[in-house]
């Protein structure tokens, strides 16, 4: 079973060694992270991958119409999120007492090198599925585990205070902590059931095997979708010319850069150095540094235009507060030129109305990249204390590889717009010739 003898390693040792103990819990989100990239690279999601995240509007608008860039992203990050993974069950392979999964860095290192044969079990085979079931129940008790584990301690804190008032005499004190006695009791039975069948007891040594099996089989399985890896990260060529933002109300001529051969290739450093992450160039959102901002920017404005409330001063001034000081320069610029507003009555219901529809119009493509860049920023920030195995966001996605020029000129548009349509019905959000 352990020592990887079917693909050639040590073999096999008669001692599985020591079990995992409190360490469970660090193997069981690790597990999470493995499935969650097994399932990242099933024929469904990388249908939808191709099929609806590359082609979709706002992926393709703002972050790149190349097919052949944005899949190189796609690899690179599943590749790096694998890198992460392995280190994690390296960590834990030192503990093992078999030789050949003691030094599951190295082996690693091997097959990333393609040195290494990546063994006989194949992605969606009988074998590799039933390897992933066992590894969801396993994580499933090791999760009711956790959940056991903190709720046995907010018991015991009740327990030590209502230990102070039964000394009182009080016979209804007494009748309480009798009742939390006997539920602190079964509390600590059913830890004890959850540690026999999770992964409290189980060997260093079977669980490392059975997530390095995985690891291979995952790996396998981008290669094998994406292409084998590559020197990580080439640079791109970068071509600047114009094109237009298209709107309800006027087409806006704005900068923008499309990329060619953006093959993103892989360095022999660590695997925790986030390289897709840093990739992103200084002419983009998230090499500005404003991704998260700008999704909040945008998720705020949807909500403000399906709202049919007046927005209050204090929230007025809390939405100015996430503009950076260029995109409240545009904003005023495009107001005090114009645009619409000045010299139309309040309350022009038809002016108002196609306001609207020309800021719903690019919220349609726009607040979907919104959503998966604030998603994307929860799942990365859970991941370490979350059994979470669904499918993860991808950076190509979100707001980080987007031009910055092409989604700041949409959110002007946006805020322009929904100035209007509040001046036009009467809700105030602010007066054009206030706005910031």
């Amino acid at each position: 079973m352990v020592g990887f003898k079917a693909m050639g390693w040590l073999p096999e040792p008669k001692k599985d060694g020591k079990n995992l103990g409190i360490l469970a819990f660090e193997t069981a989100k690790t597990m999470s992270r493995l499935i969650s990239l097994y399932k990242s690279v099933s024929d469904e999601e990388i249908s939808r991958l191709r099929n609806d995240v590359i082609r979709s509007k706002g992926v393709a608008f703002l972050n790149s119409g190349d097919e052949k860039f944005l899949l190189s992203l796609a690899s690179a990050e599943r590749l790096e999120d694998l890198d992460h993974a392995a280190a994690a069950v390296a960590r834990l392979g030192k503990k093992c007492t078999d030789f050949g999964l003691e030094r599951f860095d190295l082996v690693y290192k091997e097959l990333k090198r393609g040195v290494l044969n990546s063994g006989k079990v194949r992605y969606g085979s009988a074998t590799a599925e039933r390897k992933i079931r066992k590894m969801e129940r396993l994580v499933a008790a090791t999760s009711g585990l956790h959940a056991a584990v903190e709720s046995l301690a907010e018991m015991e804190v009740s327990e030590r205070k209502m230990k102070q008032w039964k000394s009182k005499d009080n016979e209804l004190h007494k009748a309480n902590y009798d009742n939390l006695i006997h539920k602190l009791e079964i509390q600590r039975r059913e830890i004890r059931n959850f540690k026999e069948i999770s992964l409290w007891n189980k060997s260093f040594d079977k669980c490392v095997d059975l997530m390095a099996r995985v690891v291979f089989v995952v790996h396998r399985r981008i290669c094998a979708l994406f292409g084998p890896r590559k020197r990580f990260p080439m640079k791109e060529k970068v071509f600047p010319h114009s094109g237009p933002l298209l709107t309800a109300s006027k087409p806006v001529m704005v900068r923008f850069y499309s990329r060619k051969s953006g093959i993103f290739e892989e360095e022999e450093a660590g695997p925790q150095t986030n390289r897709v992450f840093h990739s992103a160039k200084p002419e983009t959102v998230g090499g500005s540094g404003l991704a998260l901002r700008y999704a909040n920017v945008i998720l705020t404005a949807e909500k403000y235009l399906d709202s049919d409330v007046a927005i209050s001063h204090v929230e007025r001034e809390s939405f100015y507060e996430m503009l950076p000081e260029n995109l409240k320069f545009q904003v005023r610029a495009k107001l005090s030129k114009n645009m619409r507003c000045a010299g139309v009555e309040e309350g022009d219901a038809l002016l108002a109305e196609g306001w609207r529809d020309a800021v719903a119009e690019i919220l349609r493509w726009l607040a979907p990249v919104a959503d998966d860049t604030v998603r994307w920023q929860m799942e990365r920030s859970f991941e370490k204390t979350r059994f979470d195995a669904r499918p993860t966001a991808l950076l190509l996605q979100t707001l980080h590889f987007a031009d910055r020029e092409k989604t700041e000129a949409a959110i002007a548009e946006i805020l322009v717009g929904l100035s209007c349509v509040f001046r036009f019905e009467n809700r105030r959000f602010v007066h054009c010739d206030e706005f910031y």
